[in-house]
């Protein structure tokens, strides 16, 4: 899995108490019940957590973790900066 990985599973498990077992690659915001006030947060979390400014919303709402890894994999890799706003998933 990428470097990011670990950080998203930290915020996911200590902040807003996601059991270890229910993150995994394929898992959705939706599948770990954030709702939106949730996910924006994670967002904004992952940002400091990760340093950068990338937008979230270029994701789609159904973004897996996998996905969110690569998203900000990429943009570390091509030296753009992690973060901006929160992804939209609206319940």
């Amino acid at each position: 899995m990428s470097a990011i990985h670990p950080k998203i599973t930290e915020v996911l498990t200590h902040t807003f108490k996601v059991p270890d077992a229910e993150i995994h690659p394929g898992s959705t915001m939706d599948s770990l019940e954030m709702d939106s006030l949730a996910v924006a947060e994670f967002a904004v979390l992952i940002r400091e957590t990760a340093g950068g400014d990338r937008d979230f919303d270029q994701l789609p709402k159904n973004a897996t973790l996998a996905d969110i890894s690569r998203f900000l994999d990429t943009a570390a890799g091509s030296g753009a900066r992690l973060g901006g706003a929160a992804m939209s998933n609206a319940r």
